[in-house]
């Protein structure tokens, strides 16, 4: 009896699996193709239309808020799939009549807002009520489709890479649309909810992780590219740490990936951690081991910008080197200063331009650059000495490197330490660090020798060192007051540069 209730049920099963297909084709026109099934999209806003009415579920009223049934999940599976067939041009309609005609209910809102207004004289449990209600009708009618599809499988994944979509056409300035920017917040919110620092794993990556780790781990570092499988094998082997948040949501993807590595000293130059080993491995001699050096972290997945997750990775790491190692007592980082090179090329061309020239270098500076280059004096020797450091040349003479790397270098103190944003470092690592609480440490000379150095920041890179103790003070001076803490070499070559430039 058991065996025919089972083959019963098992049959039942597919006779509704096979009903349950027959109402989706019906219900959505699906076109077969030899690239596979795709959404048919030809009749433009209809379709998209169309899909919107019956995925996204009109907002519960307030007195039903908790008690209506949530939608199936093929709505969310038939909106990912439809979504994921768009083309980038069909994307950004699909999100501006999502945004613009399924968000909040204005006029609804405009009600409450009054009727909020008359309640003032009342009792505080009818204010309170009224400001709920109002609350709630806050709601986009969106946001509930998008915490439905949260729930299916893969449906963070496909939220993360959607918000990144909205940015990419944000920065693209292909739209500026207020409900745009309001769906971008709302998903924000919401992601920011889902990856808390709490629900986040912090995993440390070995040769022994799974394959498909190490390649991704691979292709995402931004900061300095991974060239081959051995590269790799040396980032995780002795001497180095790497660590990655994770979510249960998207496994296998790691969200934000640091690498450290275990000196005596601060590191001066990146060439000695990522180019310079003696054995793939050497077993780690833990008494020479003094300083962990963060000198890469890269967030992996755009659709999280402005999530703060870096930060909170570069504490856990702390911790946990703290107790593997106990009489570990450097934190510093060894960063890379992007865009130091093109702000140069535009702040000598603006120099230029006021007929300010001479004030960025010394007299016996210009005599040394205009002997090594020939060039002839005044303007001529400027352009002749941005077109050197826009090309690098200037590195085939070591007299102009001797030369140029005071210049250089108060230069580039000048540009983390007093170019601005808001108030803040202009510098987007910089930035991060100090928001952090670490002391704008030390700048080393021809401390990245890469092309990619040379060509973003003529080779210079940055210590941000990390006082533990110090941490949250400096981090609330720079956030509150936007005070940059640094050291003597630091504001050294910044007064330099002031007492050349006239600032």
């Amino acid at each position: 009896m058991l065996s025919v209730r089972c083959v019963s049920t098992v049959c039942s099963w597919r006779l509704w699996s096979v009903l349950r297909r027959v109402q989706i084709v019906r219900a959505r026109p699906l076109c077969s193709s030899a690239g596979g099934h795709r959404e048919k999209i030809g009749g433009g806003n209809r379709n998209m239309e169309e899909i919107l009415l019956r995925t996204v579920s009109p907002l519960p009223t307030y007195e039903t808020r908790d008690k209506s049934p949530p939608p199936p999940d093929s709505h969310s599976m038939d909106f990912m799939l439809f979504y994921r067939n768009l083309d980038k041009g069909q994307k950004l309609e699909f999100l501006e009549k999502l945004s613009r005609e399924f968000g909040v209910d204005h006029r609804g809102v405009s009600d409450l807002a009054l009727k909020l207004l008359d309640t003032q004289l009342r009792d505080p449990a009818t204010v309170l009520q009224v400001e709920d209600r109002l609350r709630y009708s806050l709601t986009p009618r969106y946001r509930h489709l998008l915490g439905h599809i949260s729930r299916v499988e893969g449906g963070v994944k496909f939220l993360v890479d959607l918000r990144a979509d909205i940015l990419d056409i944000s920065s693209s300035k292909l739209s500026d649309s207020p409900h745009m920017r309001d769906l971008n917040s709302t998903l924000k919110s919401l992601l920011s909810e889902w990856f808390s620092v709490g629900l986040l794993r912090l995993e440390r990556i070995t040769w022994q992780s799974p394959c498909e780790i190490l390649q991704k781990i691979s292709q995402y570092e931004a900061v300095h590219p991974v060239r081959n499988w051995t590269d790799i094998k040396r980032r995780v082997g002795p001497y180095r740490r790497c660590y990655a948040f994770t979510h249960a949501s998207m496994p296998g993807e790691p969200l934000v990936v640091l690498h450290v590595a275990l000196t005596q000293e601060i590191s001066d130059n990146i060439q000695g951690i990522v180019r310079e080993f003696a054995s793939l491995d050497a077993a780690e001699e833990v008494q020479k081991i003094n300083t962990a050096i963060f000198y890469s972290i890269s967030s992996t997945q755009a659709g999280l910008q402005g999530v703060e997750l870096g930060n909170y990775l570069i504490k856990r790491v702390v911790r946990e080197l703290q107790s593997e190692f106990p009489h570990m007592a450097q934190f510093s980082s060894l960063s890379p200063i992007p865009g130091f090179a093109s702000w140069l090329q535009g702040f000598l061309g603006q120099y230029r331009k006021e007929g300010r020239a001479p004030e960025l270098l010394s007299e016996l500076e210009w005599r040394e650059v205009e002997e090594i280059t020939g060039a002839a004096p005044g303007a001529a020797s400027l352009e002749t000495l941005r077109a050197l450091l826009g090309t690098g040349e200037w590195l085939r003479s070591e007299r102009l490197m001797r030369t140029l790397e005071p210049v250089l270098m108060r230069l580039c103190a000048w540009y983390l330490y007093g170019e601005k944003r808001r108030g803040y470092a202009l510098n987007p690592v910089a930035n991060f660090h100090l928001q952090n609480g670490a002391v704008l440490w030390r700048l080393n000379w021809l401390a990245d020798t890469s092309p990619r150095g040379i060509a973003n920041s003529c080779g210079i890179m940055v210590n941000y060192r990390y006082f533990l103790q110090e941490t949250s003070s400096n981090s609330a001076s720079y956030m509150q007051n936007k005070v940059i803490t640094a050291s003597e070499q630091v504001l050294s070559l910044v007064s330099l540069f002031q007492k050349n430039s006239k600032l």
